[in-house]
């Protein structure tokens, strides 16, 4: 696919690859446009995801607020 296309074309491009491969298979460039929106809609899934996280706060029993992001950026370094 030449132009740039929003998660929701990406989501609907899977489903139609998926219901041709159930019907009469794809061919190797579908396979591979596949495998890629598939692995693309992983990424942007596990990034939103990451993002929430990052900015969740929690209060400690002490009464101080940790942010989770802040907290686990810096426990994996």
């Amino acid at each position: 696919m030449s132009k740039e296309m929003t998660m929701d074309e990406r989501v609907a491009r899977i489903n139609e690859l998926y219901r041709k491969s159930q019907k009469e298979g794809l061919t190797e460039e579908e396979k591979e446009e596949q495998q890629k929106l598939r692995a693309e809609y992983v990424a942007n899934i596990k990034a939103g995801l990451r993002m929430q996280l990052n900015n969740i706060d929690i209060q400690e029993k002490d009464g101080s607020i940790t942010n989770l992001g802040e907290k686990f950026k810096k426990e994996n370094k």
